[in-house]
């Protein structure tokens, strides 16, 4: 099993803990999409206390990955996956954290 893969089976045994579920082939693509980054300690997660750190997903994810429009939308469904990771889940990780953020603005044929 390559590391990608061992990163994938956690990520998806985290997801299963929390009782989140997922479409094996969708959460792939969003996690290839990340790259090298999965594999980064401070990288790997989102630091949902820290606005600035929201602000590069929505910025770099919603906006220019996935080409939404700026607004309140997006705001509210990086508040709202927050809570579905949990307040008092200190790591958020990226790729679980962004598949939801696709599914949840139902973005899922730009992946």
């Amino acid at each position: 099993m390559s590391k990608f893969d061992e990163k994938i089976s956690f990520y998806k045994d985290v997801m299963n803990t929390m009782g989140l579920t997922y479409e094996d082939e969708l959460f792939d693509k969003v996690t290839r999409g990340l790259g090298p980054s999965i594999f980064k300690r401070d990288a790997a997660s989102v630091s949902t206390s820290d606005p600035s750190e929201l602000e590069t997903v929505k910025q770099n994810f919603l906006i220019k990955k996935l080409g939404l429009e700026d607004g309140e939308n997006l705001d509210t469904a990086i508040s709202v996956v927050a809570d579905k990771m949990g307040k008092t889940n200190r790591v958020k990780y990226r790729a679980i954290f962004y598949y939801l953020l696709v599914k949840e603005l139902g973005q899922e044929s730009k992946i």
